[in-house]
């Protein structure tokens, strides 16, 4: 089972929407995939469509918790979803009473044979539950707006991977949102800075289909198929499968 992570410290940079389409296409090319939705305000889990009432708030994190239980299916054939709701903010706090980085690879634990593939849709914070899932994840995807401010965020990341003594290759950027009338976007997308010398070759646009997921609630490919965007992201699910198999 391989674990990807889409990860940013910065909000707003299209990380849901890449959590959402990268699983439903692995989905799709036959992996038995698991989204597992981390970030409290559950957009992935309504993208989804997921049932999210009553639902249970620490029992997973208790010691012989039943992962399995709460695990719900989705409109899609191989997808499956751990949802979140607003309980899902308390997390970092429960997670550092444990004081361990690995609570998520040992949650996992059960269902590591079930599926091929875990998606972890990440909030935007750097805390205990993002140590977490840098340990957790064979790849760390993050989604970067081609502005400077977005490429601060990213070195931050970058800089904390070092301080920590994470391995640097897991760490994957790509350019998210973006939009080419603009020079900035143009100029930094044909020009990477170095920090970003290791960006995906695939960008994904700043595209009204996108945004139209929350019509749908539905991954781009399901409404959409024939689009920019929907091209574009399984342009970057083939490079994220390629990156994936080297791990």
């Amino acid at each position: 089972m391989k674990i990807l992570a889409v990860y940013n410290l910065k909000g707003g940079v299209g990380k849901t929407a890449a959590s959402v389409n990268l699983a439903y296409l692995a989905s799709q090319a036959g992996m038995r995939t698991l989204l597992w939705d981390l970030d409290p305000q559950g957009a992935a889990s309504w993208y989804l469509q997921a049932n999210t009432e009553d639902l249970p708030d620490k029992s997973l994190w208790r010691a012989g918790a039943d992962i399995e239980a709460q695990i719900q299916s989705t409109a899609y054939d191989k997808l499956h979803l751990l949802p979140a709701d607003l309980h899902t903010r308390h997390l970092d706090t429960w997670l550092r009473k444990d004081g361990a980085r690995d609570a998520l690879v040992q949650r996992l634990k059960p269902v590591n044979r079930r599926y091929d593939l875990v998606v972890l849709d990440s909030p935007p914070s750097l805390s205990h539950l993002a140590d977490n899932i840098f340990t957790a994840a064979d790849l760390v995807l993050v989604p970067t707006v081609p502005t400077h401010l977005s490429l601060r965020a990213l070195k931050t990341v970058i800089d904390y991977y070092a301080e920590q003594g994470y391995p640097r290759n897991t760490l994957k950027p790509f350019y998210s949102m973006a939009d080419r009338r603009r020079l900035l976007h143009r100029m930094l997308i044909e020009q990477p800075p170095k920090i970003i010398k290791d960006v995906c070759k695939t960008v994904i646009p700043y595209a009204s289909a996108i945004e139209r997921m929350g019509e749908h609630r539905a991954p781009v490919e399901v409404f959409e198929s024939y689009g920019y965007a929907a091209e574009a992201y399984r342009d970057l699910w083939k490079e994220v499968n390629a990156a994936l198999k080297k791990t």
